[in-house]
Formats: structure tokens, sequence, C-alpha cells
């Protein structure tokens, strides 16, 4: 964790009364608590190859597709791709260093995220209003990989149980299958000032002018960012009995225990002291696969109790 940044600042931690069983984790809507130590609890977590399969739910442009595609890329870097400044797949080495590496497994393998396949269902098969429980029967029917992670990608006009109300994305598992899913949705007409923050002016607190999204999609921005946060939390609590603190019901995970917190200075209300593009106006904190920025949440360093983040 070298080149990352100490954000000494408060932590809000995330607490809401959980809708079941069926999610590990999630990105959740804040309130303040006093948190407890974040630990490991000698369960599995994802090491060495994890095959991704994208289920895209709903109408998605080529355009959309690309950019989230694109930061899953960056995850895991080819050889010959240089990046200057800081970069999402430095971003996720952390999660390598700070987590996997200390799972207690006797040869850890790095963490490599390889794009197995994409499945397209734009017809809405179980229509446009869904449950918990589809959403795992959504991943189950995209054909997941062993030690894999299904990605189940709602677009704007699919309202999913929970979304805004009290969560901006989660994650899941299948134990005897072996894999595992995340779904995340997106916020444009529903709730952006909640799931897109801080590409939209925020729905309470704090209303601080929005940020111009660095691809220039403040909805598949906001899905990134939230999709970063349940990759985080996906590949160290997989099944439950990795890394969390708080109540296995309602973990806090290596990104959801810093919400809100991107860059150094951050505060409630503010995101920190982000990139600037100079020539779009984007914020932004990670460059990634075939010259795209990001923004990916900061990452809490247990052995200091603090969010570390890349700028």
């Amino acid at each position: 964790m070298a080149s990352f940044q100490v954000a000494r600042t408060t932590v809000l931690v995330l607490v809401v009364v959980s809708l079941g069983q069926v999610c590990m984790g999630s990105r959740r809507l804040a309130t303040l608590v006093q948190p407890t130590p974040l630990e490991y609890h000698n369960g599995a977590v994802l090491q060495g190859d994890v095959p991704i399969t994208i289920l895209w739910y709903g109408k998605f442009t080529p355009s959309q597709k690309s950019i989230i595609s694109d930061f899953l890329l960056s995850l895991t870097p080819q050889p010959h791709q240089k990046l200057s400044g800081p970069s999402v797949s430095q971003w996720w080495n952390t999660i390598d260093e700070v987590y996997l590496s200390k799972a207690g497994t006797k040869s850890p393998k790095k963490t490599q995220i390889l794009l197995a396949g994409q499945v397209s269902d734009e017809m809405c098969s179980l229509s446009k209003s869904l449950t918990r429980d589809q959403i795992s029967e959504l991943a189950a029917k995209a054909g997941p990989k062993k030690s894999g992670i299904v990605l189940v990608l709602t677009a704007e006009d699919v309202t999913v149980e929970g979304f805004c109300m009290s969560r901006c994305g989660l994650h899941g598992s299948d134990r005897k299958a072996g894999s595992t899913y995340i779904w995340v949705g997106n916020p444009t007409t529903q709730c952006p000032g909640q799931c897109a923050w801080p590409f939209h002016q925020p729905v309470s607190g704090p209303q601080t002018p929005p940020l111009v999204a660095p691809n220039g999609d403040v909805g598949i921005d906001g899905m990134v960012l939230n999709l970063a946060s349940m990759m985080a939390g996906t590949v160290t609590n997989p099944f439950g009995d990795g890394f969390y603190q708080g109540p296995k019901e309602a973990p806090l995970e290596a990104a959801t225990a810093c919400p809100g917190v991107y860059a150094k200075g951050a505060y409630p209300g503010y995101p920190g002291d982000l990139l600037v593009d100079p020539a779009t106006g984007a914020s932004y904190n990670a460059n990634g696969a075939r010259g795209r920025k990001y923004l990916v949440p900061a990452l809490f360093e247990p052995s200091t109790s603090s969010c570390s983040t890349l700028v």
C-alpha cells in the first residue's frame, strides 16, 4: 500500500435493517454509528484467476457497455499497458496486499479478473421489477463459473427491491456451486442523488456542486463506483465469513466501510481532493484501460482503522 494516501477522516459506517439473507454485502445509504474492528473471520476469499460473466438486463448502449467493460479490463491490465499516475490496477493490487495475502492460505495467488463472457437480456425476461431472489435467479441463468463472479447489471428503467431506498448494489453467493454474484443498477432516472453522487447533486446533506463524470455518463460512472465497492467486498468476503466488520447479516467490508471517501481531505458531503482532467473538467482518481478515467472508492486499512485512497 505504499502508493496509497491515508485519508484521516471520520469513518461513516452504514447500517440498515437487512431485507433478508440473500446478500453478504451491499453499498447502502449511510447513518453514523460507532464502528467495530474490520477483521478476518477465517473464511474463504477469491484468489487466483476470477472469471467474470456480465448479464446486461435491459437496454444498454454500446458506449455504456464499453465504459463498464473497460473498467473490468483495467483491474488486471495487460503487461504492455503502461499507465502514468494512479491506476485502477494499483487500487486492485492494494486489495491483494491488504486483505487477500493475509487470508491464511499457504500459497496466496494474485487475484486476476478475467472477462469470461457477456449475456444480454434486453427484453427483461423476468419483467422490469425484480426481487432480490430474482437477482440470484438471473445470476444462475447466466452460467456462473466456479470461483467466478456473475455481474447482473440492470438498466435505468428496471426497478430492484431495495434499490435507492436502502442500497445501490449488493453481492451474494451460491456456496454449493462455489460462485458469487453482484448486482448494480443504473440510477440515472431513479436516484442519481443517492447512487451516482458525487456526479449528481445529493438528495440530502451538504449541497456541494456535482462533479463532472469522467466518462460523460452520470448513471454509468455511478454504476462503476458502486461496482468497484461490490468487487472489493466480493473477493474479500465472498461467502460471508471473510473480511468484514459489524453483524454478519449487514456487514461493512473493504470499501463500504469508507462511504463517501474517494481522496484525501474527504468529509461528509465532500469526496476529497480529486484529480481533474484539464481537457474535460472531469473528476477522477484512477487511470484505466484505453485512456479511461474512473472514480474508485477508498479502502479500509484494518491495521490503522483509516480509509486509504489513491490520491
